[in-house]
C-alpha cells in the first residue's frame, strides 16, 4: 500500500519566538534551523515575521544566505502581511522566495479588525499575490481563525476558499487560533474542505489551548491533511502549538497509511538545545522529551520489565536517541535497584540488596529521588555502617546559624546507655556540633580522636538535593583511620559520619580491653 507524505513544517522560529519572554539571536536561529533542516528533516521551516525589526532582517538574511549555499531556500519562509507591497519587499531584501500570507479566515476578524467587506479584502490579497509572483516570490495563505470561521461564517470561508482556488498559491493554511476546536469538530471540518476542494494543498496550524493539539492533528491527518505545523517543545503563544515530539510520535505510532520524513533520534537533540536556547524549561513529565517520561519509579514495574518486558510501550526511548531509567526512591524495589547495579556494572548478594534497598527507601522518604550516581556512595555507606556494632546514638540535634551570631549546636547523645545534653558554639555549625560532643564526653572522661581531615563529594552532574557523602579522616595515638556519612544535608551527613567514629572507637576500645584481660 503506498503511504500518503504528509510535509511537516517547524513554526518554532515564528510562532514558537511569541512565548512570553523568548527572542532568539541570530547565530542561535542559524543553528535550530541547521538542525531542524539537516538533522531532524523537517520539510519546511517558518523562521520569521516580516517588518518585525532590524534584529529579525539580519537573522532572515543569514538564514537565507546558509539556504541558499546548501539547497534548502526553498523551504524556508516568512510570514508576511497585506500591507501594499511592504512585506514583498522587505522579504525580497531578506532573500527570501516563500511567503506565508496573514489574510482573515472568520467574518469577525474581516469585519471587526479590518473593518472591510469580503470583496475588499479579496481585492487586496490578489494585489500582494501578483506583486509576489511577479518578484519571484510564491504564497502560501494562512486563514487568521479559520476555525471561529467554520464554526459562526462557514459561507464566508467558502467563498473565500472559492476565490484562492482561482488564485496561484501553493498552500492555504487553516490556523486553530484560539485552539478552540475539539478532535471531532477538527476531522469533520478538514474532511469537508478536502471534499469541496481536493486539488488545494492544506496545512492544519494547531494551538493547545485546551491541551488538544497532539489531538486535533491525529484528526487533521485522518482527515485528509497535506501538511501540518508544529513547534518543537510545544513552544507558541499562550498554552503554546502543537508540540512537534508528540505528533511526530502519534503518526508514526497509529496512521500506517502516513509517511513523514522527520527523524526521530534526533527529536531529543533539538529539544533540549531549543530548551536552552530558549530558557523555556521542558516539563518533566513532558511526553517523549520531558526527563521523566521514561523513567520507571515504582518497583512493580521494574520487576515486570525484568518479566518480558510487562511495562514496555511503543515508545521505546531509544527511538528518540534516549535511555530508559529506573529511579530510586521510596516506592524503589529491589528490581529497580538491580537494573541501575547493572548499568553499573555492578552486583550484590541478596543480603546486602536488601539493606541498600531499605536505605533507598528510606532516603526516599526525605528526597523525591535518588540517582543512579548516588548508588555507589550509598552502597559504600550502608555495606561499613554495619561492620560494627552501633551502641552510641546521636539522638537529636538543634543546628543554628544566624548572620551575626556565631553558629550554635544542642546536642543529645546516649553514650553507654545515658543520656547527655550539651550546648556549644562554634565557627561553623559543624564545628559547634563537635564542641558540644567534646563536652558530653569529657564527663565520662574520654578524649576524642583528632580530626585530621574532611572531604566532601557529590555525584557528577547533580543539584542543589543532591546526597552528599562526607569522609573524614580521625587520627588516634594508635592509629588512623576514615568514616563516612551519606545524607542530602551536608553538615548531617557529616554527624552521620561522626556518629560511625564514636562506634569504632568503642568497639576498638573493647577489643583491647578483651585482649588485656586474656592476656592475664
Amino acid at each position: 500500500m503506498e503511504r500518503r507524505k504528509i510535509e511537516i513544517m517547524d513554526t518554532t522560529l515564528r510562532d514558537g519566538e511569541q512565548t512570553s519572554g523568548v527572542s532568539f539571536s541570530v547565530s542561535e536561529k542559524l543553528t535550530i534551523v541547521q538542525l531542524l533542516l539537516e538533522k531532524l528533516r523537517v520539510d519546511r521551516v517558518e523562521v520569521a515575521s516580516a517588518r518585525v525589526s532590524q534584529g529579525e532582517f539580519e537573522a532572515v538574511k543569514t538564514i537565507t544566505n546558509w539556504a541558499e549555499n546548501n539547497g534548502y531556500r526553498d523551504r524556508v519562509e516568512v510570514l508576511s502581511f497585506v500591507d501594499n507591497g511592504v512585506s514583498i519587499a522587505w522579504m525580497q531584501q531578506a532573500g527570501v522566495n516563500v511567503q506565508n500570507l496573514l489574510t482573515k479566515g472568520s467574518l469577525n476578524h474581516l469585519t471587526h479588525q479590518l473593518r472591510k467587506t469580503p470583496q475588499q479584502h479579496f481585492l487586496e490579497i490578489a494585489t500582494v499575490i501578483e506583486q509576489a509572483a511577479r518578484n519571484g516570490i510564491r504564497t502560501n495563505v494562512y486563514l487568521e481563525d479559520w476555525s471561529n470561521g467554520m464554526r459562526h461564517s462557514p459561507e464566508y470561508v467558502t467563498e473565500y476558499l472559492d476565490f484562492l482556488a482561482s488564485q496561484p498559491v501553493d498552500r492555504i493554511m487553516l490556523p486553530d487560533t484560539l485552539g478552540v476546536l475539539t478532535p471531532s469538530e477538527t476531522f469533520a471540518y478538514i474532511s469537508a474542505l478536502r471534499k469541496r476542494y481536493p486539488q488545494i494543498h492544506f496545512d492544519f496550524h494547531a494551538h493547545n489551548d485546551y491541551d488538544l493539539g497532539t489531538a486535533n492533528v491525529l484528526e487533521a491527518v485522518k482527515a485528509g491533511i497535506k501538511g501540518l505545523h508544529l513547534t518543537v517543545n510545544g513552544m507558541g503563544e499562550r498554552a503554546g502549538n502543537a508540540p512537534l515530539a508528540s505528533a511526530v510520535a502519534v503518526i508514526n505510532d497509529f496512521l500506517d497509511d502516513v509517511e513523514i520524513g522527520i527523524q526521530e533520534s534526533a527529536i531529543y537533540t533539538v529539544s533540549k538545545l531549543v530548551e536552552n536556547f530558549s530558557g523555556v524549561r521542558i516539563p518533566a513529565n513532558k511526553p517523549i522529551v520531558g526527563d521523566n517520561v521514561f523513567t520507571q519509579t515504582a518497583g512493580i514495574h521494574a520487576d515486570g520489565d525484568n518479566k518480558n518486558n510487562l511495562y514496555f510501550n511503543d515508545l521505546l526511548p531509544e527511538r528518540f536517541g534516549r535511555k530508559r531509567k529506573y529511579a530510586l526512591g521510596k516506592t524503589s524495589g529491589k528490581a529497580n535497584i538491580e537494573k541501575n547495579l547493572q548499568e553499573l556494572g555492578l552486583k550484590l548478594n541478596e543480603e546486602d540488596l536488601k539493606k541498600v534497598t531499605q536505605r533507598v527507601i528510606e532516603l526516599g522518604d526525605k528526597k523525591e529521588t535518588v540517582t543512579m550516581d548516588d548508588l555507589p556512595y550509598i552502597i559504600s555507606d550502608v555495606l561499613t555502617t554495619k561492620a560494627h556494632d552501633e551502641k552510641i546514638f546521636v539522638e537529636s540535634y538543634v543546628l543554628n546559624h544566624a548572620k551575626g551570631l556565631r553558629p550554635s549546636a544542642t546536642i543529645a547523645i546516649r553514650i553507654h546507655g545515658q543520656l547527655f545534653e550539651e550546648h556549644a558554639q562554634g565557627d561553623g555549625q559543624f564545628d559547634a556540633f563537635m564542641n558540644a560532643l567534646t563536652m558530653a564526653y569529657a564527663k565520662n572522661h574520654i578524649q576524642l580522636p583528632n580530626l585530621i581531615d574532611y572531604n566532601v563529594r557529590i555525584a557528577p552532574g547533580s543539584s542543589s538535593d543532591a546526597l552528599c557523602e562526607t569522609t573524614i579522616t580521625w587520627e588516634t595515638s594508635e592509629r588512623t583511620f576514615s568514616t563516612r556519612g551519606l545524607d542530602s544535608d551536608q553538615t548531617v551527613s557529616a554527624i552521620k559520619a561522626t556518629q560511625k567514629m564514636l562506634n569504632i572507637v568503642l568497639n576498638a576500645a573493647r577489643t583491647v580491653g578483651l585482649e588485656t584481660m586474656d592476656s592475664r
